[in-house]
């Protein structure tokens, strides 16, 4: 089973930044399609953003030009830069692997770190 782990969470103030990061178990994380998500309480879970293992990347609209997500193949991580933090930014982040296998894709899922945007 590949294992993910958040870290970097915590409390900001509008217009500042954080890092999250995500270290994954797995002997080919250089294949696996890697996306953070968020989710608020009493919303559904929003993909916010997307590397592929070609290096790819997109974005949820409303993340665009002041995220950014970035993977290190040799060290089996993944991160989000946050910059420019809105209230509206506060949630739970979640990093997610897609890794195809020869019976199908499978999803997993990390913890989910928490980040509270509040003056």
């Amino acid at each position: 089973q590949v294992q993910l782990v958040e870290s970097g969470g915590g409390l900001v103030q509008p217009g500042g930044s954080l890092r999250l990061s995500c270290a994954a178990s797995g002997s080919f994380f250089r294949t696996y399609t890697m996306n953070w998500y968020r989710q608020v309480p009493g919303k559904q879970r929003e993909l916010v953003a997307t590397v592929t293992s070609g290096g790819s990347t997109n974005y949820a609209e409303s993340v665009k030009d002041r995220f950014t997500i970035s993977r290190d193949n040799a060290k089996n991580t993944v991160s989000l830069q946050m910059n420019s933090l809105k209230f509206e930014d506060t949630a739970v982040y979640y990093c997610n692997a897609k890794v195809s296998l020869f019976t199908g894709q499978r999803d997993y899922w990390g913890q989910g770190t928490q980040v509270t945007v509040s003056s």
